[in-house]
């Protein structure tokens, strides 16, 4: 037997433990299993937080104003513009997955900058690329304009692009390009103008096939928001409203882009038969200029600018830099800060109070927010005039009434309100629109709607076929009004019906007031039906044909001005600063588990989905709502 000394290891405990010692089965476990898992979340959580706050703290200078001087310009350039899944109204909330994003500039400021680099005689000319994505025709014709005034300067816009239109959404992007002097495409890319094409799914005999019932009242016979999934077929009405609108883009596609082009509209018109063209044929039909790579457009600019045939001579500056620099150097091209202010307030998205508590509710057009902006611009002295900027398809009528109230409390204060519409300005967006003393509208603008449509869908027969049986109590001859679990009762119909009727004459009688009309004459024009901007002036619910701009214009005309250029024009509500976003950003990360990133992509694939989803289930906060929005 070995000897056993103090410096010998001895065991604490006997190997063998007594029987009342011996670890407990595995079900016993389970709970601190549960346990620890929930610590070490919270723990990875935590880390997550303290990692944002560091960071916010090594980059806190950067985000804050700095009192050095603005960076400066070379005295010789080329702006570069990439075109990539369409244009914002106003920036786009922070996203998890990189919270330093740099999301690129609004429509208003990448306007703005192409309009101060028209008379910036540093710059020389814009060179632009084309990427994927699709392009609202309203906003794509506000920047063509913009475009042009930079040409019409003496300065030359290339653009390039390996398809306009490989994937789809061609007549949109070749709008957009179109306004360019030189059209480039790489030798094997294609052009795609096939025209404008509206589809809408039908889901009733899938509804039906599934025990689910569809009940939703409207008014009028025009307002078809959710005919597709209470019909099995398109309504006449529903026709006769899409071609009109169709024909309408026709008519505009057809007014410009030959013009542009130095082709005729009988020749344009045949090409969109043809719809597809190679890269020779569309030279030949003169669609794009050169088939030709991007590297032989940028030397083909360097060697016009600079006199070398080299690239790398060039100053190319992209333009969301041009607009930061010259936004310091106090250049922006409406007013540059002091004296009376022109507010510019914006109502972008469903038009809902703003107290939901969903992610799926970022870029709403939240009235508690909207409706005091409004008001605060009103209250101060120096501020003039309001612009309101709309691009909603409605919402909420109580939300909506809120807006409507705030602009009328404006104007007794002595502020007039010009209305500017964006894409979609209809039912619930116009109902905010109603009061203005000028409304701009865009040729392709969708607007109007004037109607109400609402509803529920009943999953009793569903319920059935799978089983679930629903029990229910309660108090009230109209306590199931909501209930998904049984259709309307006749009581319930008549009174969802009764408060259809209230919301429909209200909003009749609004636009009456606010457009000077009797209500007989709103009605002829109103029955839910969408117009485009274009026939919405011939009708009387849109004063003018123009963009933002030329709301701007006519601002500065009636406060005695020369042009948009000599206004100050301050946004309202304050645009919150990087820091602020940020800081609300970790306190939504502060929710969730750290795989932020694939979260914040699927998110953003569901987005349109998780919408829809709310919609159906409160739509009695979307009664004055029109979903139909086209893109090209």
């Amino acid at each position: 037997m070995a000897k056993r000394t103090f410096r010998t290891h001895r065991p604490l405990f006997p190997n063998t433990p007594p029987a009342h010692l011996k670890s407990p089965k595995f079900k016993w476990k389970l709970l601190p299993i549960i346990w620890l898992a929930l610590k070490r979340t919270a723990m990875a959580i935590g880390f997550l937080v303290l990692i944002n706050l560091f960071f916010a703290l090594m980059v806190l200078p950067a985000l804050l104003p700095q009192k050095s001087a603005a960076p400066s310009l070379p005295s010789e350039m080329v702006l570069f513009l990439s075109f990539d899944g369409g244009f914002f109204e106003t920036p786009p909330p922070a996203n998890f997955a990189d919270p330093f994003a740099n999301a690129g500039p609004t429509l208003k400021e990448l306007i703005e900058g192409i309009d101060r680099a028209t008379h910036d005689d540093r710059v020389k000319g814009i060179v632009a690329r084309m990427y994927g994505g699709g392009f609202s025709f309203t906003q794509v014709t506000e920047l063509r304009a913009a475009i042009k005034r930079f040409r019409e300067s003496g300065k030359f816009a290339h653009i390039y692009s390996s398809s306009y239109g490989e994937g789809g959404g061609g007549l949109g992007r070749y709008y957009l390009a179109s306004a360019f002097d030189e059209i480039w495409m790489q030798p094997l890319g294609m052009v795609s103008v096939n025209g404008v094409q509206a589809e809408v799914p039908y889901f009733r005999g899938l509804l039906d096939k599934l025990g689910v019932r569809p009940e939703f009242f409207k008014r009028e016979k025009y307002k078809t928001a959710y005919e597709s999934i209470t019909d099995r077929s398109m309504s006449a009405e529903n026709r006769e409203m899409l071609g009109n609108i169709i024909d309408d883009i026709r008519l505009e596609v057809l007014e410009r882009i030959p013009e542009d082009r130095g082709i005729s509209r009988e020749a344009f018109a045949r090409y969109v038969d043809q719809g597809l063209f190679t890269a020779e044929e569309a030279v030949e039909a003169s669609l794009i200029t050169y088939a030709d790579y991007g590297d032989v457009l940028l030397d083909n600019i360097a060697e016009a600018v600079t006199g070398e045939r080299d690239p790398d001579a060039l100053n190319l500056i992209e333009m969301d830099g041009y607009i930061s620099v010259m936004k310091k150097r106090g250049a922006p091209i409406m007013g540059s800060g002091g004296g009376e202010k022109v507010a510019l307030v914006y109502a972008i998205g469903p038009i809902l109070a703003g107290d939901e508590d969903s992610f799926a509710n970022d870029g709403i057009a939240a009235a508690n927010e909207i409706a005091p902006a409004i008001l605060e611009a009103s209250d101060d002295e120096n501020v003039k005039a309001i612009v309101l900027r709309i691009d909603s398809p409605g919402g909420s009528p109580s939300a909506s009434e809120s807006i409507l109230r705030a602009v009328e409390k404006a104007q007794e204060r002595g502020k007039p309100v010009i209305v500017s519409m964006g894409t979609t300005a209809a039912s619930g967006g116009y109902w905010i629109a109603a009061y203005a003393d000028q409304i701009f509208a865009l040729p392709t603008t969708l607007t109007g709607s004037i109607g109400v449509v609402g509803g529920k869908f009943s999953f009793g027969e569903l319920s059935e076929n799978v089983g679930v049986n629903w029990e229910s109590l309660g108090w009230g001859k109209n306590a199931g009004l909501f209930s998904v679990a049984e259709p309307f009762s006749q009581s319930e119909a008549q009174r969802y019906e009764a408060m259809l009727d209230n919301v429909y004459k209200n909003f009749i009688a609004r636009v009456a007031k606010g457009r000077g009309m009797s209500e007989a004459e709103v009605k002829k024009i109103a029955g839910g039906r969408v117009w485009t901007g274009r026939r919405a002036a011939e009708v009387g619910l849109v004063d003018e044909i123009g963009g933002l701009e030329s709301a701007f214009d006519y601002t500065a005309a009636l406060l005695g001005k020369g042009n948009r250029h000599d206004l100050n024009v301050v946004q309202y509500p304050r645009p919150k600063t990087s820091l602020e976003q940020l800081l609300e950003l970790i306190e939504k990360q502060a929710m969730i588990f750290p795989a932020i990133e694939v979260q914040q992509k699927l998110f953003n694939v569901f987005r349109p989905v998780v919408q829809v989803v709310e919609r159906m289930e409160k739509p009695q906060n979307y009664s004055v709502y029109e979903s139909l929005r086209i893109e090209q």
